[in-house]
């Protein structure tokens, strides 16, 4: 005899998975305090290629996410040490958009992805890593990228190391930035 919808004998206990180093990150140990051990905050401190940055703008900068998700894992953060999509300015807000369209076409060009998870985890209980400092995630995806590796093996495949990834896109970044924007709105300007 089975419970209702399951495979599981009456009766039969649930299989458990243990990860308990889990509870380090749950219970927020090592996690930055603020700006002055924010690494957000630390690594436009650092040269591009030992902090991985991949660009910079005036607002914000592009760098590699030292644990990705997927090969050329970027994240678009603001310089400034702000925690909600909504304390971001007008011009933030405009050039992390300029940054991501660029991210995508740049990694599109050096690694050819097929797709993109782009967002942002907005606070700790909604998977922010760092949420003191808004960032916001740009993830390749190719047809394939899921497979019995992280699955079963807890293992994800990256075929590459992280600087010699950044090197490709931050040669490549220039060629796909998004061309600045007018000064003025179409529609405002004076006609001749």
């Amino acid at each position: 005899m089975t419970e209702p919808g399951s495979d599981l004998p009456t009766g039969q206990p649930f299989e458990h998975l243990w990860t308990p180093y889990r509870m380090a990150y749950i219970r927020g140990e090592g996690k930055p305090t603020g700006a002055h051990d924010c690494p957000f905050c630390v690594i436009p401190t650092m040269p591009d290629d030992e902090g991985l940055i991949v660009a910079r703008g005036s607002t914000v900068f592009a760098v590699l996410n030292l644990y990705p998700y997927n090969a050329g894992h970027l994240m678009v953060v603001p310089y400034r040490h702000v925690p909600d999509y909504t304390d971001l300015t007008a011009e933030e807000v405009a050039e992390l958009g300029d940054f991501t369209q660029t991210a995508m076409r740049t990694i599109r060009a050096v690694a050819g992805a097929h797709g993109f998870n782009i967002g942002m985890n907005q606070g700790s209980v909604a998977g922010a890593g760092i949420a003191d400092h808004l960032h916001q995630h740009t993830v390749p995806r190719w047809g394939g990228d899921t497979n019995f590796m992280p699955v079963v093996g807890l293992t994800r495949v990256l075929p590459q190391v992280l600087r010699e990834t950044r090197d490709l896109l931050a040669a490549a970044w220039p060629d796909h930035a998004v061309p600045a924007a007018p000064t003025t709105h179409p529609s405002t300007r004076a006609e001749a």
